[in-house]
């Protein structure tokens, strides 16, 4: 009996400790946004494995990559009926979808883009161009830089940042439809866990885009749970910590013309799949 007691009593002080932990982490915002009050969007079932959105031509048509399937599906965040998709590759792991001034690309995980033609019609098809560089490699962040005339993508797992501590970012040049073979820039993990006050060896982002008005990288890491701000040259200055019972599992992120920013959460185990709005208040 003396037994049983001792080991409820240092149960008891197990998840008290949790507890704790979980009080100390602080939940804020960026300046112009309250991550705690979203317009919620439920998505259909065809796209419980929402991986990428880009908002087109505005924030009530949403193009989006479901994973797996090698399909960009035009979201109507008040349809009544199933998605309208587009098939541009066979199945495969696909992470990002991207919109340039050079047309759409989608991001597979492996660090490939697809460029797609024929969007919008029956005869969509794409080219693919692969990353070479080598050793393990795993994407699924990209975003557009325009000022660069190039896409940029983020690794996620990525071999030789494992020895060093960085996560590195990667350029295809729009213009020569080419790869830099070494990273443009680099974050640094132990600086992201020095701003958002938590533990973390890894960063691993899962989506990334432009802030149309303060022109800055905002990141999503959905295995981090964090909401990342960094200027254009990778130098972070902002990271927040995102609460799950709101960010299941976010793998996109856009933003509209006026700064009002979406996130999209993929279903999982746990949830619906859903697009949060998050409204912007001008500094």
């Amino acid at each position: 009996m003396d037994i049983r007691i001792g080991l409820i009593f240092l149960l008891f002080l197990l998840s008290c400790n949790g507890f704790g932990d979980r009080e100390q982490k602080v939940y804020g915002s960026p300046a112009g946004y309250n991550l705690k009050e979203p317009v919620r969007y439920r998505l259909r079932e065809s796209v419980q494995e929402i991986s990428g959105i880009e908002l087109f031509p505005d924030e009530h048509k949403i193009m989006a990559i479901n994973d797996e399937e090698g399909r960009v599906y035009e979201v109507d965040i008040a349809a009544t009926k199933p998605y309208h998709y587009y098939k541009f590759a066979k199945d495969g792991d696909y992470e990002d979808i991207c919109h340039t001034d050079s047309g759409w690309f989608v991001l597979k995980s492996n660090g490939s883009l697809f460029q797609l033609h024929g969007l919008f019609s029956d005869s969509v098809y794409s080219d693919h161009y692969k990353l070479p560089i080598k050793g393990k490699k795993e994407f699924e962040t990209t975003y557009y830089d325009s000022a660069k005339n190039s896409i940029i993508m983020i690794c996620k797992n990525c071999e030789d940042d494992k020895k060093v501590g960085f996560t590195s970012a990667y350029r295809f040049d729009l213009a020569s439809k080419t790869f830099d073979t070494t990273a443009i820039y680099r974050f640094d993990t132990k600086e992201i866990a020095r701003l958002a006050g938590t533990d973390m060896r890894f960063f691993k982002p899962s989506a990334a885009a432009i802030h149309p008005i303060e022109k800055r990288l905002y990141i999503v890491a959905s295995v981090n749970g964090l909401l990342v701000i960094a200027n254009l040259q990778g130098h972070v200055q902002e990271a927040y910590n995102l609460k799950h019972r709101l960010f299941l599992q976010p793998e996109g992120i856009a933003f509209a013309p006026n700064g009002d920013m979406f996130i999209s959460n993929e279903g999982g185990y746990d949830g619906t799949a859903s697009i949060l709005k998050f409204t912007y208040k001008s500094k």
